[in-house]
């Protein structure tokens, strides 16, 4: 559904966007993460047709945004970190006024903003001034505003940026709604753990380029990430420790936490199953063994420097 191929975006000498090649399918939650000046908003500017890359190319569905702009349109949904609101309109009326932008009309649109005010959880606030809307509330506005259209694909440029914390769980449901429907997302975000928990896939980008594109669980793998194994036996934990540290330089570190060994592994470290025979062939009774995956954001440090263009 998104297909970006060889992107660039340059202003005079300086590369904003260099090389970006990346897919997203039918029903992907893409994260696209990044420290500040990656190229993240700039990229998703040229996918809502608002910037002309330099050179490359970038397609929704079949449709090119450098020349069918105006078939990209109708299939996109945009949503700024910051966008403009017309506080003295009603939420209904707000809603009311893009629809007929968009030529719904009639009972399509009376019909179409009841819908998106339900998806967004807002029905309740139809009534309600804008301006009266707490931030979280006007930026499920601003999402509800872009699915009046019914877009195949949305691009949402920060989208919990000065939410709180109960204001940024009630935006990640509705997201998770939209994946579950059937809609293509591309989400820039700096809250890792929140992304951690909705996207299937990531594109990180530094300095304009692609770091890593494609499946979590692909990243993880591939990143060079120290592991955790937190090892439960019955009885003498503190010489299975001591026995387990002599896996060096496989084990770089044993500690205990909550009753449990933990051991912190280099990424080319064997198997869990490794160390559960080692302790077996010991004599040691196994209750527990579980690797902690690492998280998003410890990937994320990993396989970047923290550089911009």
């Amino acid at each position: 559904m998104i297909r970006v191929e060889h992107l660039y975006k340059l202003y005079g000498q300086m590369v904003a966007v260099k090389d970006l090649s990346f897919a997203a399918a039918d029903g992907d939650l893409v994260g696209l993460i990044g420290p500040n000046g990656a190229g993240k908003t700039t990229s998703i500017k040229i996918l809502a047709t608002l910037l002309r890359p330099t050179y490359g190319d970038a397609f929704i569905g079949e449709y090119s945004v450098v020349h069918a702009r105006a078939l990209v349109k109708p299939m996109i949904g945009y949503v700024p970190d910051a966008f403009g609101v017309y506080e003295n309109m009603r939420a209904q009326e707000y809603l009311q006024f893009f629809a007929a932008a968009y030529r719904i009309e009639g009972t399509d649109q009376l019909r179409v903003v009841d819908e998106v005010l339900e998806l967004t959880d807002l029905t309740y606030k139809r009534d309600a001034l804008v301006l009266s809307l707490s931030r979280g509330m006007q930026q499920r506005l601003g999402l509800a505003r872009a699915l009046l259209h019914n877009p195949a694909v949305l691009l949402l440029d920060e989208p919990a940026s000065g939410l709180d914390p109960r204001a940024r769980v009630e935006m990640r449901e509705v997201l998770k709604e939209l994946q579950r429907i059937g809609k293509t997302i591309l989400i820039s975000s700096h809250i890792l753990s929140e992304l951690e928990e909705m996207c299937n896939k990531v594109v990180i980008m530094e300095r304009g380029e692609l770091i890593f594109g494609g499946d979590v669980a692909d990243l993880r793998r591939r990143a060079h990430v120290r592991r955790t194994l937190h090892i439960g036996v019955e009885s003498g934990s503190a010489q299975a420790a001591t026995l387990l540290q002599q896996q060096q330089p496989f084990v770089q570190e044993v500690a205990f936490n909550n009753g449990f060994v933990q051991l912190t592994l280099s990424a080319d470290a064997p198997p869990p199953a490794h160390f559960s025979q080692l302790l077996t062939q010991h004599g040691f009774v196994l209750t527990r063994l579980h690797e902690l995956e690492p998280s998003l954001e410890d990937v994320f440090m990993e396989v970047t420097k923290g550089l911009v263009s």
